[in-house]
């Protein structure tokens, strides 16, 4: 017994506690439960199995580090704001006024509505997904979205003071009409679309922004915007006479004549 003992190492023949050689590195131990010596120790094996988010608590998550943070950034997806949702391929949000500009003068001949909003208007929110409709039915329609927070400074100098507010511009044209409209008077906004969205063919170059606004929108400081005004041309004195508009003939007055005649004939019944 002795002999059979001192093989495995675990007593010495003295009655002392001894070690054996092969078993000086013991295994890493979990709460204080040693591991199975069949099991290899060293870094945890590879698993092409994903990262699954809201497995029971206490149970072990197989996977890499990178598959990790793949499937945390699909489960916690950003969420779009009330002006994002339902948002049609021809509706555009506006950046700068330079933007605004250079989308209305590169639509050509098409009908273009710029749709000022506000995050904070109730009623700009319950009238968007009408409007996002409205785009869906039109597609040859251009709808350019300008948000008043971002973009106050720029809607001061273009004279919108009242939300929601549309304006309509297509053409050589420039701005057919503008005008304020909610929820409940959106018929107002289908007539104005209906109007201005007959087959038409503008004569001369897009005109875009009136010559007031463009001019408001370069003198104002806050905006990175440029702009020349036209050169007035001057007219020759030829052509400054065919612009005068002739007065019109006025019609000679007979009445001195009929006070000759009617003097003539009392003479001649008072017998001179």
């Amino acid at each position: 017994m002795a002999e059979v003992l001192g093989r495995s190492g675990v007593f010495s023949l003295r009655g002392h506690r001894s070690v054996a050689p092969s078993c000086q590195k013991r295994s890493p131990s979990f709460l204080g439960f040693p591991l199975s010596s069949s099991r290899p120790i060293g870094p945890p094996r590879s698993s092409s199995r994903r990262f699954v988010i809201g497995t029971r608590r206490g149970r072990s998550i197989k996977g890499n580090s990178s598959s990790s943070r793949v499937q945390m950034s699909l489960g916690v997806g950003k969420s779009l704001k009330w002006w994002e949702k339902g948002v049609q391929p021809n509706m555009k949000e506006i950046g700068s006024a330079q933007d605004l500009v250079d989308s209305l003068l590169n639509e050509g001949d098409k009908l273009v509505i710029v749709d000022f909003f506000s995050p904070g208007c109730g009623g700009c929110k319950a009238l968007h997904p009408k409007i996002c409709r409205i785009a869906e039915m039109n597609p040859h329609v251009l709808f350019l979205q300008i948000n008043y927070e971002k973009h106050k400074s720029m809607c001061y100098s273009l004279h919108v003071h009242v939300l929601p507010f549309f304006r309509f511009y297509r053409g050589a044209h420039g701005r057919l009409c503008s005008f304020s409209c909610t929820n409940a008077t959106i018929k107002k906004f289908k007539d104005a679309l209906a109007k201005h969205t007959t087959d038409r063919c503008s004569l001369g170059p897009t005109k875009g922004l009136e010559e007031s606004e463009l001019v408001a929108l370069a003198a104002n400081k806050d905006l990175s915007f440029n702009y020349t005004r036209k050169p007035v041309p001057v007219l020759t004195p030829d052509e400054a006479a065919e612009k005068v508009p002739l007065s019109p003939k006025l019609p000679v007055s007979s009445a001195p004549r009929v006070i000759k005649d009617s003097e003539d004939k009392a003479l001649v019944a008072a017998g001179t």
